[in-house]
């Protein structure tokens, strides 16, 4: 049995966060081409950089409120 299978932060009654299929968002809602259904490629570049970022902040905007 995993050592921290009882401890998991989902499992402790308050809220948790996690994001929504990263490369699924990006590829069909955003038309986003990641190779190998990867988003890591997009850490690459500036404008990569940016799209996960955005990504990412709505996620966090939705933690704030």
């Amino acid at each position: 049995m995993a050592k921290y299978r009882n401890k998991l932060p989902q499992l402790s009654g308050s809220i948790f966060l996690t994001d929504g299929g990263i490369e699924t968002t990006l590829i069909f809602h955003e038309g986003l081409d990641l190779p190998h259904f990867a988003a890591f490629h997009l850490l690459t570049d500036v404008r990569g950089r940016e799209t996960l970022g955005n990504y990412f902040r709505t996620y966090a905007n939705l933690a704030r409120d």
